[in-house]
Formats: structure tokens, C-alpha cells, sequence
């Protein structure tokens, strides 16, 4: 049932007046735990119910739940060690110029945090999902705004994870949930949201980023809006292994029916013999890739408009035709155009938009000055992938200088690899220049706790005020900077 303002301002009050309750770390860690045991040990009936909303099969669930449980259990481990809280204390110094009083400075909660669901994550991007889990270690309550293709799986997540906070005394209300289009609109406005995350369409992210920033009081909005994911082949890499290249981006442009978001959608491929080359093993491979349902329906005409306009342009052709197969499927495919339209504004500025399923543009490109062309006109990306052939990987020629045209583009910028496949790991970065994110925070990996998160300094406090993580003697053995020196 969509949920009313009413109901809205109920679960946000609610979440409020329990956000003291995740002030203990060891507390807040066994939670996040023990949620994911829950979540584990009751997975059987959640993938079942994720399949039947989202036809995204049981070896992807599967996969894609432990990836799940794995995050709740990885931010549990940060809250325990405490770096998250970047201690720092300076003793007072009259000898510096200016003097230096005593101050003592370290991270704490925002509050409550909207975050918004996405379609095509039903457990690592949703109720339980990333943001949720960093906020939640954070220190902050959470009101999910449930993804209307999952609702169901969405019900079933919450309720483990409010049994999993009341195993530890933490009431249910840490976590809302709430359906509905206008109740999504609802939340972003409400005064006692803090901060928000969202992952999802431009248009959508878009308006929910303009309606955070116009509040009475505005808050931090991190939102993932889109990516075209830029991959650069070299000739040089082409002419060494061009059928492994083809082979290893149809996998990646169809993984999932093309629906992650960093699918590569723009493919500079050299022009001549080993261009060729490798365009006809993308051709055998895409070729033989079943046809797949998208998440639903709506998706499912803007792919099937969306690559019927692109392939309507001039000089576009479609070596493997993606489109509509039978009521619900769709077909993956792949156009090619010459790079040289894609180097001045005008119609082809079409191919340089995402496409949200199994198709990807490859561009041929006769010159490197052509290439760099095409990537001075691309927006922001959350990744971007040069392959390189062995002596360009090991210094030789341009390998490089790509890398630093590249870097501006992206937040993850991979070398001889695929952008598919988000490693949940401390070094991760999910996040890039606008559109892709409307932040430099990241929503994978431990780093995506700070976002909950905003510091506080205490000035000539005296000592028997201080909270217990800011005193000399250190009685929560917190990591922290001590009058400049980093102690473990």
C-alpha cells in the first residue's frame, strides 16, 4: 500500500526519536551482524520472492545476497575498529603562530537518512543494501523508500532487520520503510532528514537532488544517476588479442541483461584489420547471447525506443540487432558509427547517453587525436577502461597518457579488465563527476560510511565533559592522531 505524508511523517518522527539508540559501536556492530545472519539464514524464501518480482534468477540472487550480507558484516568490523570517527586531538601550543588551544575533533551521526531503492539490486542496492548498512554503522536511523519492483522482498528484508535490532534492544523503528511515488517526495522534504542516497535514473536523481537542495534547510543528497562507462581499445591491444577483447565485452554488456550500471555503452574501437577483428568477435558473441527480460516493462519500451532511435541515425549500423523478442524479452545488440561523428555537437550526442540495457556503441576511430576527441565530450562516468596491449601495459607508447585522459572521467578507472563486477573492498570507489554521482563520496566499500557523517570540534573543553572517544587516556583504544602523531 503507498504510503500517505501522514505515514511518512510517522516512520521519520519515529526513526528520529530512537537514533540514540545505535550510539553504543559494539552494540550498533552486533546488530548489523546479526542482520546478516538473519538475512543469510533466510535466504532460501527471500531469493524466491526477489525472482518472482524481478525474473533476475536464482545464481544472480544468490550471489548478489552474500555480496549483501558480506557488506552489513564488513561495516560491523569498521564500527569495532574506529577509524570511521578520524579521532584527532592538538594540545594547546603558545608557541605557534597563531597559538593553538586545545582542540579535539572527530565524526559524528547526521541523523535520519532517506534512502531511496534501486531496481536493479533488490538486496545490494535496497532495503538492505549499501546505503543503508553504511548509515546505519554510521550511527544513524534509516527510512527506506521502497523500489515499487520489489515490494513485497522489500517487506520481507525489513522485518529481518528489525528482528535483528531487537535481538540487540535497538527498537524496530531504526529502520522505516514506505512505498509509494509521492511518499519518495515526501521524505526528501521532510525537516528531520538529514541526508539522503539514491540510486537510479537522471531524471529521477535529478529532481530529488534540486528538491534536497531547495529545503528550508538543505541537506547532503549522494546520488548515482547514470554512466555511459567509456572503454578505449588500442590498436596495438586490438591487433594482440582482439577475439578475447570482443568475447570479454559482449559479457560484460550483457551481464544481467545489460542492466548494471557500469555496463560499458561507448566502446572507441581502432579502425582497419584489428578493429575488425575484434568487431567480429563482439559480433559472434553478442550473436549468441540468449534474449532476456528486463526489471519491467517501462524499462523494457525505453530500451527498445531508445536503440530504434539511435540505430535510425545516419551512417549508425547494427552488426547484432538489439530490440524487442516476443512480448516481454529483449534481444542485445550492438551499433557502430565512426567516431568522427561523435566529435562535435549535434544528433549522434544520442550515442553519447546511456542506454539502459544490453547494448553498447562502438565507435571506430581512424587516429588517437579522434579518440580524444570523442572523450573531451563525455560527462561524467563512474568508470572508465583503456585495454592495452603487453608493451603499452609495461610503459611503452601512449598507455600513459590514456590513463590521464581517463582519469578526469571517472571514479574507477581500470586497466585491461571490465567495468562489470563492484568489488566490495576498502580501496573501492562507486561514485564519479556528475551525472554519475552528485557527490565525490562513493556508495560501495568502507569509505561509504563518511558519508553519513559530518565532524565536530571541542575547543578548551574541560576533561571531565569530553565525550569517552576525545579523552587523553583513550578508553575506547579508538585509532586516532594524537598531537600529530597517528597511534593504532
Amino acid at each position: 500500500m503507498e504510503a500517505t505524508a501522514q505515514d511518512v511523517d510517522t516512520a521519520v518522527r519515529a526513526a528520529h526519536a530512537v537514533r540514540r539508540s545505535l550510539a553504543d559501536r559494539a552494540v550498533r556492530a552486533a546488530f548489523l551482524r546479526t542482520a546478516a545472519d538473519r538475512l543469510a539464514a533466510a535466504a532460501d524464501r527471500l531469493i524466491e520472492t526477489a525472482d518472482a518480482e524481478s525474473a533476475l534468477g536464482t545464481p544472480r540472487l544468490t550471489g548478489e545476497l552474500a555480496r549483501t550480507c558480506y557488506q552489513l558484516r564488513a561495516f560491523a568490523g569498521i564500527v569495532e575498529e574506529g577509524a570511521f570517527l578520524d579521532v584527532i586531538i592538538n594540545h594547546p601550543d603558545d608557541t605557534a603562530a597563531p597559538p593553538v588551544p586545545d582542540l579535539r575533533r572527530y565524526k559524528v551521526p547526521l541523523g535520519v537518512v532517506a534512502v531511496y531503492s534501486a531496481s536493479n539490486f533488490p538486496f545490494a542496492f535496497s532495503v538492505a543494501g549499501g546505503d543503508t548498512a553504511s548509515a546505519l554503522a554510521a550511527g544513524n536511523p534509516v527510512v527506506v523508500k521502497a523500489h515499487p519492483d520489489h515490494p513485497a522482498l522489500s517487506e520481507l528484508v525489513a522485518s529481518e532487520l528489525r528482528a535483528a535490532a531487537a535481538e540487540h534492544g535497538i527498537p524496530e523503528a531504526v529502520l522505516g520503510l514506505v512505498h509509494g511515488f509521492e511518499a519518495g517526495v515526501e521524505l526528501i522534504k521532510h525537516p528531520l532528514v538529514a541526508a539522503a542516497g539514491f540510486t537510479g535514473s537522471v531524471r529521477g536523481g535529478r529532481a530529488l537532488f534540486d528538491a534536497a537542495a531547495a529545503r528550508p534547510v538543505p541537506i547532503p543528497f549522494h546520488g548515482e544517476l547514470g554512466s555511459l562507462n567509456p572503454v578505449v581499445i588500442t590498436e596495438a591491444a586490438a591487433a594482440e588479442r582482439a577475439e578475447a577483447i570482443g568475447a570479454g565485452l559482449a559479457g560484460s554488456m550483457t551481464l544481467g541483461v545489460g542492466q548494471f550500471c557500469v555496463k560499458p555503452g561507448l566502446v572507441l574501437v581502432p579502425s582497419g584489420a584489428a578493429g575488425d577483428g575484434l568487431v567480429k568477435s563482439l559480433t559472434d558473441a553478442v550473436g549468441g547471447t540468449a534474449a532476456g527480460v528486463l526489471l519491467d516493462h517501462r524499462m523494457r519500451d525505453n530500451f527498445v525506443a531508445g536503440v530504434a532511435e539511435r540505430a535510425a541515425l545516419p551512417g549508425v549500423q547494427a552488426p547484432v540487432t538489439p530490440g524487442a523478442d516476443g512480448e516481454h524479452t529483449v534481444t542485445p545488440g550492438f551499433l557502430t558509427v565512426p567516431a568522427s561523428s561523435l566529435t562535435a555537437e549535434g544528433a549522434y550526442d544520442l550515442l553519447l547517453e546511456e542506454c539502459f540495457g544490453p547494448v553498447t556503441v562502438v565507435a571506430r576511430y581512424d587516429d588517437d587525436g579522434e579518440a580524444t576527441g570523442v572523450l573531451s565530450r563525455l560527462p561524467g562516468n563512474l568508470t572508465a577502461t583503456v585495454h592495452l596491449s603487453e608493451r603499452e601495459a609495461a610503459g611503452e607508447g601512449r598507455g600513459a597518457e590514456i590513463l590521464a585522459e581517463l582519469t578526469p572521467l571517472a571514479g574507477r578507472v581500470l586497466v585491461n579488465g571490465w567495468p562489470t563486477g563492484v568489488a566490495v573492498a576498502p580501496a573501492q570507489h562507486h561514485g564519479g563527476p556528475y551525472p554519475a554521482t552528485t557527490s565525490t563520496s562513493t556508495s560501495v566499500g568502507g569509505t561509504a560510511i563518511e558519508r553519513w557523517l559530518r565532524p565536530v570540534a571541542y575547543q578548551n573543553a574541560p576533561a571531565a565533559l569530553l565525550p569517552p572517544e576525545l579523552r587523553d587516556d583513550n578508553p575506547l583504544g579508538l585509532p586516532r592522531r594524537y598531537d600529530g602523531v597517528l597511534e593504532r
